[in-house]
């Protein structure tokens, strides 16, 4: 990547900005329950107060970080947005380590909304761009993934070359082998638990029930 040109997580962030600004507070999103405005609560509300974005992941949290973001959905739309497109604040850890803790949020969330769209295509990215995305697809697919009873093989379709990335295995050690074959961006968002996503899933039945049957998202 140019040393000038932004990172992918800046490029996504203002491309966010950008799709929600077009949808309005009051559009869907992927997200269970969520409108945009909701969404885009959520976001200031991870980066601006880091003490309660830990209710992501710890349930005796979620209270106060539902609170703060329902607190701050309130806001006036417009300074909501700019609120997301001026960067996490000065205090917070995700202001300075933007391009390795956001650049999965921010493109997921991206999809999140343009996905929620009666109409969507899948977006080009490129080859730098896919090899990082595909990195991150595959990291939270083996997280997720870990304790199937099957070894499965993470893999992108024939069409799709990657610079620096490969296949990737993750699950159990032991047969039986279940293939994921999905596209860099496709694979992040199926990780995530994001439907639709162009997934292909394939291999003996048991092992792709066990796949199915995996609660995706972190």
């Amino acid at each position: 990547m140019g040393a000038d040109r932004p990172t992918l997580a800046r490029r996504e962030r203002s491309a966010l900005v950008r799709s929600l600004r077009a949808a309005g507070p009051d559009a869907p999103t992927l997200c269970e329950g969520w409108t945009t405005r909701d969404l885009a609560a959520h976001l200031v509300v991870r980066e601006g107060r880091p003490d309660a974005a830990a209710g992501v992941l710890v349930p005796a949290l979620a209270p106060r970080l539902e609170e703060l973001r329902l607190r701050e959905a309130d806001r006036d739309w417009d300074e909501l947005l700019d609120r997301i497109d001026g960067g996490a604040p000065w205090y917070s850890p995700f202001r300075y380590a933007d391009q390795v803790a956001n650049a999965a949020e921010y493109l997921v969330h991206h999809e999140d909304v343009l996905r929620a769209r009666e109409v969507w295509s899948e977006r080009e990215f490129g080859a730098e761009d896919l090899d990082r995305i595909w990195s991150l697809a595959t990291t939270v697919a083996r997280t997720v993934l870990r304790r199937v009873p099957a070894r499965i093989e993470l893999t992108t379709p024939p069409g799709v070359r990657l610079e620096r990335g490969r296949a990737v295995t993750a699950g159990a050690a032991v047969a039986p082998v279940v293939s994921v074959t999905a596209a860099p961006v496709e694979m992040l968002l199926w990780a995530f638990g994001r439907d639709p996503v162009h997934v292909d899933v394939s291999g003996p039945e048991d092992g792709i029930e066990a796949v199915l049957a995996v609660s995706r998202g972190i």
